[in-house]
């Protein structure tokens, strides 16, 4: 019996050196002690195999919330066509009406942007930020190729307008994370609203301005291309919906309500914070200071028939929001 184990104990190491398949063999993937590679090369290899990872994506919490910032600004789009058929049953000609359509469609925009402000910092590098822009960039493109006749125009104007927010949103909240101390928006606030003037006394938002309301008083042939960044709501009496403000403007609304939430300034003039209204119990009372002033823009460009930047606007209500928090709390621009 001795001499038969010993044979049998030999055969199994000659069949392990020649690697024979009725031993199962080793996984030597999970057994090379990576501890005699020089610092460096392991180094590298891990890099590599989390580097793709890394490059686009985000954190669990990020990845929940942006998915509830979805979601929330595509029902908002669909609720835009609610609005809209309840528009077309009703006569711009009673006082008020198109400001109460406006105010409750802008006051549930704001209510969007609560989940972004539960989203949490991640370093990241510029082609980071530089990838998923350009995927909202082509997106926006590709659903603007779509061209639908019927009953489901409506809905798709009404989402994309719910994705041009969104995109606006996410535009807004990645800007505010580079404003570093608060005097920093002084600077923002004079260009933006500089170049927003001048764009429209000298530039080129002039000429799209008048490209607009040719196109939307007798609509033929496609549309001007930078009705693709025009962010579309209901009005009484009318038909479809039709461009109120663009995405820019609305990213500066994201842009402030960030920044105010950054530097624990509240923005909201129904109560809590825009941080405190997203984690409290009083979620659908926000309404920041932008998207006031944003409306009061709106409204004196629907009431006098004119075409008015709304940039210059949103940055003087803002600044002056900060002086007078400022000057109430006594604390530094830091």
């Amino acid at each position: 019996m001795t001499c038969y184990l010993i044979f049998f104990q030999q055969k199994v190491g000659r069949l392990k050196k020649r690697g024979d398949k009725r031993i199962p063999p080793r996984n030597l993937a999970t057994e090379i002690d990576y501890s005699s590679y020089p610092p460096a090369l392991f180094q590298a290899r891990q890099n590599s195999s989390m580097a793709l990872p890394k490059y686009i994506t985000f954190n669990k919490h990020n990845q929940q919330m942006i998915t509830v910032l979805f979601f929330c600004h595509l029902i908002w789009g669909l609720a835009l066509v609610a609005f809209c058929s309840v528009g077309q049953r009703m006569s711009p000609e009673i006082p008020w009406l198109t400001a109460i359509f406006l105010a409750l469609q802008l006051y549930s925009a704001a209510q969007l942007l609560l989940p972004a402000l539960l989203l949490e910092q991640e370093k990241r590098s510029r082609g980071f930020y530089f990838f998923w822009f350009s995927i909202m960039v082509l997106t926006l493109l590709l659903i603007n190729k779509i061209s639908i006749v019927g009953i489901w125009q409506l809905p798709l104007v009404g989402v994309k307008s719910g994705l041009l927010l969104f995109t606006g949103t996410l535009i807004g909240t990645v800007l505010a994370r580079f404003v570093n101390k608060l005097w920093e928006v002084i600077p923002i606030c004079i260009a933006m609203a500089l170049a927003d003037l001048f764009s429209w006394w000298l530039g080129p938002t002039a000429n799209f301005a008048k490209e607009i309301e040719q196109y939307y008083l007798a609509p033929v042939g496609s549309p001007p291309l930078i009705d693709i960044v025009l962010v579309k709501l209901a009005l009484p009496n009318a038909t479809s919906l039709v461009p109120v403000f663009g995405i820019s403007d609305w990213i500066m609304v994201a842009f402030f309500v960030n920044v105010s939430q950054h530097y624990a300034i509240n923005d909201n003039l129904l109560g809590l914070s825009g941080a405190g209204s997203a984690t409290g119990t009083l979620r659908s009372r926000y309404l920041p200071v932008a998207v006031v002033a944003l409306f009061t823009a709106v409204i004196l460009a629907q009431s006098s028939g004119l075409f008015i930047p709304v940039l210059p606007l949103i940055a003087t209500m803002m600044l002056l929001w900060y002086a007078v928090h400022q000057l109430r709390s006594g604390q530094s621009t830091d």
